[in-house]
């Protein structure tokens, strides 16, 4: 029997809109059994009042603003330390920041070490805003922030594209937009938290019981910067994605994402309903520059205006300059994910299983390399 609820969903974005918004809290999100996080309904509490339905982005087919980009830029703060220990180029925080001091909360993402993820949390205070600095590569739970924000009170929203389509649902619905500033960034897609959870387990190793966790660090200059820095109890452990760092083979080699990005985003390169997006600004325009430069695209004139208010270094570019890195496609799945998702469920998994299932993906895409390197000749040849 069809429901007017999410109760169907077996896979989603897991942006957590339905259990926030939810009256009654019928809806609960919980990790489903391959670690992305999926709502469950509990039918005897839900009215089917349909508002969950309304505020889902993996629900509708288009995204609420079929915006494109107004203008773009590549920027960093004018703060020295800002810019070296955020991600790019420090423009998130400067902009959090900014607002802050003009009355806005802020709703960004912190790394809760006790509960192992990355969560989305209200400041209210810059001493607040400062464990929203630096990326985290895992899935945000959204929920206990998003129900603690109201509709009388100024807020920036920093998530996934996905969080903020569905975020903007909620908002254009009670008619509140004007209270928000919606800022997301080029995503890559969200990897299974039992990639996480592995990770740290064979990490704590080395470490033994993890106290802190950074996934990007500027130790070896911003275009290195793809750097987990894992602190513990017993030791650290600094490991590079450019020298075969497990958490980031498994994720940047799309051997565990989530099912959703594959087949259902809609949100990359010129696609939003964020207000403001950021993003590293890669390709050859700063590959000099080794103390990090944000991609900075307006898709609204309020974006834009606060752009330019901020206190960073600002060139405008165009679109496809400051997006020359990024996605245009949705990512793939590799030839060996159902073997990853087995391993990753498998206490007695360690690194060297992992080794090996990655050899064994070498050789089932060696076919498909072959075709393209006989393709590229042929061309040539025409």
């Amino acid at each position: 029997m069809h429901r007017n609820n999410v109760s169907s969903l077996k896979i989603c974005f897991g942006c957590g809109l339905c259990a926030s918004v939810c009256k009654k809290e019928a809806v609960k999100i919980q990790l489903n059994s391959d670690g992305f996080y999926t709502p469950e309904v509990d039918t005897h509490l839900c009215t089917e009042c349909g508002l969950c339905t309304e505020v889902c982005s993996y629900l509708h087919i288009g995204i609420i603003d079929d915006a494109r980009p107004i203008k773009s830029y590549g920027a960093w703060s004018n703060d020295p330390d800002i810019r070296l220990k955020c991600s790019s180029g420090g423009v998130a925080y400067e902009l959090s920041e900014y607002l802050m001091e003009k009355g806005y909360k802020v709703c960004g993402v912190k790394y809760n070490i006790l509960n192992h993820r990355a969560e989305h949390y209200i400041s209210t205070s810059k001493s607040e805003l400062i464990s929203t600095i630096g990326s985290k590569y895992i899935q945000s739970y959204t929920v206990d922030a998003f129900k603690a924000i109201t509709k009388k009170d100024k807020y920036l929203i920093t998530g996934t594209p996905c969080q903020i389509d569905s975020f903007r649902r909620y908002i254009r619905k009670f008619r509140i937009e004007d209270n928000f500033v919606l800022m997301d960034f080029f995503c890559h897609s969200v990897p299974s938290m039992l990639a996480w959870k592995k990770y740290l387990q064979i990490t704590e190793e080395r470490t033994g019981r993890v106290e802190n966790a950074s996934w990007r660090n500027k130790y070896t200059g911003w275009h290195d910067s793809w750097l987990m820095h894992i602190e513990g109890d017993k030791g650290n452990v600094k490991s590079w994605f450019s020298r075969g760092d497990l958490f980031y083979k498994l994720f940047l080699g799309d051997y565990c994402c989530n099912p959703a990005c594959v087949k259902n985003c809609k949100f990359k390169y010129d696609r939003s309903s964020a207000d403001i997006r950021i993003g590293d600004f890669w390709g050859n325009t700063y590959k000099d520059d080794d103390k990090g430069v944000s991609s900075v695209v307006a898709f609204t004139d309020k974006g834009d205006e606060l752009i330019k208010s901020l206190d960073c270094v600002l060139t405008e570019y165009p679109f496809e300059t400051v997006a020359e890195g990024q996605m245009k496609k949705n990512v793939g799945r590799a030839y060996s994910s159902a073997l990853i998702m087995h391993a990753l469920k498998d206490d007695g998994s360690g690194a060297d299983t992992f080794r090996f299932l990655f050899k064994i993906e070498g050789i089932l895409r060696l076919p498909h390399r072959v075709l393209n390197k006989l393709s590229r000749i042929i061309c040539r040849k025409k």
